[in-house]
Formats: C-alpha cells, structure tokens, sequence
C-alpha cells in the first residue's frame, strides 16, 4: 500500500484533531474508532473480508503499513473469522498515541511540548498541513450537501465520524444539527462500514451486537457484546478508556 493515499484511520484522526488546541475531540471513544478504521482499510486493501457477522482475513500479505500490519497479524493468529465487535473491543487501547506517533514519522502532525498548569508535562499535536485536513472534510461536506453517494472510503469514514461523535465537533451548535444528521446517513452507503461503526457503538453502549441491523441499512453485526472485551458496563455503557494523550 502506497502513501500517496491517507489511511482511514489517518484520516478519522485528523478529522478528530482540534486545530486551535491541538488536542482530539472524542478521546474516550476515539480508540474504538481507529480499531474500527483498521478493518474497514484492511478490507479495503483486499486483507480481509465479512463473513457474516464476522471478520475473515483472506490474504496475509502485509499492506507496507506498519500499523495495519500489525492488527491484520493479530488478525491472522486468530485462526478463525472473529466479530468485529470483540475485536474493537479488545485490548488494542492507546491507538490514539500509535497513529499520533505514526502520523508525526510521517510528517502530518507535529508534536509540541508544553506544560499543564506550569508544571505537568504534556504534548499537543498540530496538523503539517492545513490543506490536508481541509480537502478531507470537504469530502463529508460534499457527501452531506450534494446527497450524491460517496465513494465507500468516504462513506466509511463519516460512518466512523458519526460512531465515534465527531459529528458535533466536525458541525457544532443548532446551525449544524441537519449536518450531523446527514453524516449519519451516510452510513447507509458503505455496508461495512456501518456494520463496523454499529459495532463501536455497541461497544461503547455495553450492548449486544443484534443479529439483524437491516431496518437501519447498515449490514449485520450479531452475537455477544464487546463489552466482555472492553471492559465492565457502568449505567450501561462501558467505562472510559484511559489513555495518556489528550
């Protein structure tokens, strides 16, 4: 796989990435997402494909992607289709500091130091490139406008835009509520993609992955809740994430 093409966990980052604070929008459920984003490009790359409610990796051969080649290795010692809700749920927290690390190597963020109250120690990340963020959220503000289907890239990430609540911070206050309403739409287009964002959110929610989400035009997603591999559900949802970059 070539860079001359961003990732859609690339992609799903950088939209998450606030450009005044240099920090990201929806810490607690990005994690989930970037897992999520992993299996839509891995199937887009032709590594993997849904067999039903679950994931099936049909050519191990790697992507030249470090990040993705490590989850479709993980992916591959399964031995067996898993559901791609256990799977986003499972113990692959802190994506959001590999794919800053991986996007910093790249030469897309840049990491700036600086201090919490004068003393503690933290680092904020600005986007290299305005340009980049720009072109990737006119492409969701085409989608949403036009009502012209977008590519399934495209409609993958609005669905995980949508799973993982960018939609406020990518279109805020009541001026952006048709807007938020129309990302989620969106879903309807890329079948993967929104039976992988139906399953981050039901990690999120603590709530099994029902066996038939056609009602929803988003594809299936069944069995037993990623909440087993994320971790204990309080007042039903599963308990936050903790991770070291905000």
């Amino acid at each position: 796989m070539g860079k001359s093409r961003r990732t859609v966990p690339e992609e799903l980052l950088l939209l998450a990435l606030d450009p005044t604070t240099g920090t990201t929008a929806q810490p607690q459920t990005l994690d989930l997402g970037l897992a999520g984003a992993q299996l839509v490009e891995l199937s887009l790359a032709g590594r993997i494909v849904p067999e039903g409610d679950r994931i099936a990796v049909v050519l191990a051969r790697p992507t030249g992607d470090p990040t993705l080649d490590h989850a479709l290795e993980l992916l591959r010692r399964r031995g067996s289709p898993v559901r791609a809700a256990h799977w986003i749920g499972g113990p692959r927290l802190g994506l959001r500091q590999t794919y800053l690390a991986h996007l910093e190597r790249c030469g897309m963020v840049t990491a700036v130091p600086g201090q919490v109250c004068g003393v503690l120690p933290t680092i904020r990340y600005q986007a290299s490139d305005d340009c980049t963020n720009a072109a990737i959220k006119q492409r969701l503000d085409t989608a949403i406008r036009t009502g012209v289907p977008p590519d399934p890239r495209t409609a993958a990430l609005a669905a995980l835009a949508h799973s993982v609540g960018l939609g406020k911070h990518l279109y805020p206050g009541n001026e952006g509520r048709s807007s938020r309403s129309r990302l989620r739409d969106l879903i309807r287009y890329d079948p993967l993609g929104g039976m992988v964002a139906h399953a981050v959110m039901d990690v999120q929610n603590g709530l099994p992955a029902q066996q038939n989400r056609s009602s929803q035009g988003s594809g299936a997603v069944s069995g037993r809740s990623g909440a087993r591999a994320a971790g204990r559900a309080s007042g039903g949802r599963v308990s936050a994430p903790r991770v070291g970059v905000r």
